[in-house]
């Protein structure tokens, strides 16, 4: 029996295409992608590639969707920043606000948001973050997403619900703000380079506790949630239940990438990889990797911030673990997988 049409924002970014692939592991599902640029991954999904910050444009290549019984929104307009509220409402409302009025068989709505509803961007919160806990003072672009999706719904039969991840870990091609990545590229070009892998921020954040989440274990979550009438109107963090602290998984990367082990060196990598372009090249050659633009391997000002955040971020993942969402991911092992599959990839050298 066939479960729905899943339409899927942002169906090449990490999160977007790990929900397609849920979804295809589930079987059942008519799955259509929505991006700017055509599917680059294996995939049986539709894709419709389309500038969703040009509304005439939007209208005109979503008008077909007229039979959507799911919308997953996963897209992102720009950098990350919270304040970036104009072109991420953009997307949502181009979007989600196009495939609706021509829908009447809609059910769910899920909105991927994340850690910053928290204000974990803005510096030390209140941990363990939960969902009832009240916004900060914007901007927040998650917050008028939010708001413009709970305006659309009102008075409707189809729901919403909101999935709020943390630092997601799982590679997808082409998409820099992907930690597992820039670990990944600065410990091999280390190696190449012959130096030592050096923590690059200060200790405060070395030691800090953090949650992150797989991006397979997020995926298999909004298809979890598209489905269960329980989560009608309800927001969950997502992680991966199991916590970590940089000083303890960077031994492991030392030895995964076989880096001389480093200590602290508070650094920019920003700065320090900027010119880290060729010697990429050079290591591509020698190995025999996939040819990918150094640019499109790492965002490094991403890194600093990721390596240079000293206060603790904890969302709670008791709720969704009620709702009946267990699954759970051992952290240090997901960053191993993901380097795995990297290298399978021809992303990174084999060893």
């Amino acid at each position: 029996m066939a479960k729905g049409k899943a339409v899927v924002v942002g169906g090449l970014g990490m999160i977007g295409r790990n929900i397609i692939q849920a979804l295809e592991a589930e079987g059942g599902w008519e799955i259509v992608g929505l991006s700017r640029r055509p599917a680059n991954f294996e995939t049986k999904a539709t894709f419709i590639s389309v500038d969703l910050l040009d509304n005439a444009q939007a209208r005109e290549k979503l008008s077909g969707l007229t039979d959507v019984t799911h919308i997953f929104y996963a897209g992102l307009s720009g950098g990350v920043e919270a304040e970036n509220v104009e072109g991420n409402l953009a997307l949502v409302v181009n979007s989600v606000g196009t495939i609706e009025p021509n829908s009447p068989t809609l059910e769910r709505v899920i909105l991927v948001q994340g850690g910053k509803y928290y204000g974990v961007h803005l510096g030390p919160h209140k941990t363990p973050s939960k969902e009832t806990d009240p916004r900060h003072l914007p901007p927040n672009f998650y917050y008028n997403q939010q708001d413009f999706i709970t305006e659309l719904q009102e008075g409707k039969s189809w729901y919403y619900t909101m999935l709020r991840p943390e630092a997601v870990v799982g590679f997808a091609e082409g998409i820099p703000l992907n930690t597992a990545s820039l670990v990944a590229v600065y410990a091999t070009v280390c190696r190449e380079m012959d130096v030592p892998l050096n923590y690059p921020g200060p200790e405060a954040a070395f030691t800090a506790f953090n949650k992150f989440v797989d991006a397979r274990l997020l995926g298999r979550c909004a298809a979890w949630a598209a489905q269960n009438p329980a989560c009608a109107g309800e927001a969950f963090n997502v992680t991966n239940a199991s916590g970590m602290r940089w000083c303890n998984l960077w031994p492991m990367f030392t030895e995964y990438f076989g880096c001389r082990p480093g200590v602290l060196v508070p650094m920019s990598l920003a700065d320090f990889m900027a010119d880290k372009g060729p010697v990429w090249d050079e290591i591509a050659r020698k190995h025999q990797l996939k040819t990918m633009a150094f640019s499109d391997l790492g965002d490094w000002g991403f890194a600093d911030w990721n390596f240079g955040r000293t206060w603790d971020t904890i969302l709670e993942d008791t709720k969704r673990l009620q709702y009946g969402f267990t699954e759970a991911i051992d952290t240090d092992q997901n960053f191993i997988e993901i380097f795995d599959d990297m290298r399978a990839a021809r992303v990174i050298p084999a060893g």
